[in-house]
């Protein structure tokens, strides 16, 4: 196969530079009306025929030939099975990521509290995790036993009480990863069912198929549209955009480690989006030296290729406090500070998923074992998200009580302000509980 680049380069001195970032950075991943359309008829056949639509659905999408829901219903002991099945490496490689996740997200539970006014009245929050949560699995070779990790150990950890995986299983391909995967994390029940049929089961529930309160996950078109329409029903996580890493470099970073670190998410999909940053011109020009070659080398060159071609690009900035200027506008889901000196450039990071300092750690560390979730906020949405964590699988209620005292002195207040509002039944509702000796001052 023969594979060639043409990675765009960028010169933020250009004067239409902002313009041409801003081409490159686009991204639109609205559906087309008829996914759309489909999606919302597939929505509709499960809440009207639950279990037999899922069945059905599943025969003609994913080639299975499943008589009835019962054989689209994993137990835990097939999923203690996998465990078995897997080599002892690859389970061991998995516990001990396990183990990573849960122990960075444990120093995420948030827990419930209260302070006491002068005048006894007591304010505080309660903190309650979800009763259920949803997780979506891409299957068949598509297959992420990471992400699985990454999805149901925050949710333990909040203290869901029952964590429910869909992941189809195209012409009955079962990836025992993924399945091993969910035995450690903790999942409680699988069903191989996948797309728009699985989010509408897992959003309005079936004859078998539990309802949940919060749906996460990868898919493709179908499931991302698919949580668009039933988010309101259900909580979502995102409707992620195609995977993204910004290398930020001094320029030295030996250029085959950065060249590699491009690729490492550019062969996700054609889509995904890889760009290097960096003051200095010739390392620039050893990096994309360094592109050309190694692509022939990688087993989804064709697939990068594209990446890098279509969306990929290596920017000229004047120096490092401007590389810091565009790595914020880029608001990347991935960041690389391959620096001499990460630690000093973080506080001027105010936008990114996820940071990775310093030449020595690559994206793909946080992608499986680091420990920090690799569930980020994609296409500049880090601007205003964050990555999936405990607090996604948990609630927050207000608490509110109030002494007579209290109810008396606050009902001055509410009383001014509801009447200020023409809301007279707000306003009498807070004057009854005034003390009369209060009324009558």
């Amino acid at each position: 196969m023969t594979v060639s680049t043409a990675i765009a380069r960028l010169n933020a001195a250009d004067p239409d530079f902002a313009r041409h970032l801003d081409h490159l950075l686009s991204w639109e991943s609205v559906s087309d009306d008829a996914v759309n359309q489909r999606v919302l008829d597939i929505i509709k056949a499960v809440r009207e025929r639950g279990d037999a639509a899922l069945v059905e659905f599943t025969q003609r999408f994913d080639g299975v030939d499943a008589k009835s829901i019962d054989d689209l219903i994993l137990g835990r002991e097939r999923l203690e099975l996998a465990l078995t099945r897997i080599t002892p490496v690859q389970r061991e490689a998995l516990e001990k990521a396990a183990n990573r996740v849960r122990m960075y997200h444990e120093r995420q539970k948030q827990d419930s509290w209260q302070y006491t006014e002068a005048d006894g009245t007591v304010l505080g929050q309660k903190v309650t995790p979800l009763d259920r949560a949803g997780l979506y699995v891409p299957g068949g070779k598509a297959s992420y036993p990471s992400s699985v990790l990454m999805n149901a150990i925050p949710a333990k950890v909040a203290g869901v009480a029952e964590v429910v995986m869909v992941v189809p299983t195209p012409r009955g391909e079962v990836n025992e990863l993924v399945l091993a995967a969910a035995c450690i994390a903790g999942v409680d029940r699988v069903f191989t069912v996948g797309g728009a049929q699985a989010v509408a089961a897992l959003a309005y529930g079936t004859e078998s198929v539990p309802q949940v309160d919060k749906i996460v996950g990868p898919g493709n078109i179908y499931v991302a549209t698919a949580k668009r329409h039933v988010f309101g029903q259900v909580g979502i996580d995102m409707i992620a955009g195609p995977s993204e890493i910004l290398v930020v470099c001094d320029g030295q970073t030996d250029p085959d480690w950065i060249a590699m670190d491009l690729f490492s998410q550019a062969e996700h999909d054609e889509d995904a989006q890889a760009i290097l940053v960096s003051p200095d011109a010739a390392f620039l020009d050893r990096v994309a030296a360094s592109i050309d070659k190694l692509l022939p080398t990688m087993e989804r060159a064709g697939i990068i290729e594209k990446s890098i071609n279509g969306r990929g690009a290596l920017i000229q900035v004047r120096d490092m406090q401007q590389a810091m200027e565009v790595a914020n506008r880029i608001a990347p889901e991935h960041l690389e500070l391959s620096v001499a000196d990460p630690q000093a450039w973080l506080p001027h990071i105010r936008h990114a998923g996820a940071i990775f300092m310093g030449r020595h750690t690559s994206e793909a560390l946080g992608d499986y074992c680091a420990g920090p979730n690799h569930v980020l906020p994609t296409s500049g949405t880090a601007r205003f998200s964050s990555p999936l964590g405990v607090y996604d699988f948990q609630k927050r209620s207000s608490i509110i009580f109030c002494s007579e005292q209290g109810a008396s002195e606050l009902g001055h207040t509410a009383s001014i302000l509801a009447r200020g509002e023409s809301l007279t039944a707000h306003a009498r509702s807070a004057e009854y509980r005034i003390l009369t000796q209060e009324k009558g001052n």
